[in-house]
This record gives structure tokens, sequence and C-alpha cells, in this order.
């Protein structure tokens, strides 16, 4: 079995486990973040990540602005929508961004 293939294979399993997890568990929590902290004490336990795994988060790495496309393209079906709603739009975007910046800047100096 190729490296990438058996990273995908991994990711898409812990992935699948979280899914479970959640499922049966009952958690308000999307599937696949229950499988990537699952993934992230895997790795804290085992204290690096295998070859395979490194080359396929390496593969999706270098093609993430895909993800995006399916985004743009939703903008761009309704952008009729966004044009009629674009002010709350604005404020929400200025209003979030503000408090994530104040966030981030009271956690640094929290544990500065």
């Amino acid at each position: 079995m190729s490296p990438l293939l058996a990273g995908f294979t991994w990711l898409l399993l812990f992935q699948c486990a979280g899914d479970a997890l959640v499922r049966l568990a009952g958690w308000p929590v999307p599937g696949p973040v229950a499988g990537m902290a699952l993934l992230f004490g895997a790795l804290l336990v085992r204290r690096s990540a295998p070859e395979s795994m490194s080359v396929a988060a390496d593969g999706l790495a270098r093609h993430l602005s895909l993800l995006f496309v399916p985004a743009g393209v939703g903008v761009m079906l309704h952008v009729a929508r966004v044009a009629d709603e674009w002010l709350p739009i604005v404020v929400a975007l200025a209003v979030s961004t503000v408090l994530a910046i104040a966030a981030t800047a009271l956690t640094f100096q929290w544990l500065a």
C-alpha cells in the first residue's frame, strides 16, 4: 500500500471513529471534530506522526485552496441575496473580526 493511501486511510478511520463516538454519545459536536481530537490524542501518545500520515497531510495542505471552491460557488449562486443584505453581512464580519482579535489578544495576555 502506498504511503499516501495509508495516510488517507488513517485520517478517514479517525474521522469515522469520531463520527461513531458522537452518534453513540449524543454529543452536540461534529463527528470530524471528535475524530480530530482522537487523532490528536493518538499522536500525543505516539509522540510523532507516522510517515504515511505526514505524506497525506502534506498532500491535503498543498491543495487546501480547493476547499474554498464550494463556498465561492455558494456566494456566486446567491449573489443577488448578498447584494440585498450587504449591510448586515459587513457588520457581522466587522464585529466578528474585532471580537476574534480581542479574544486572541486577551488570551495572549493571559498566557504571557
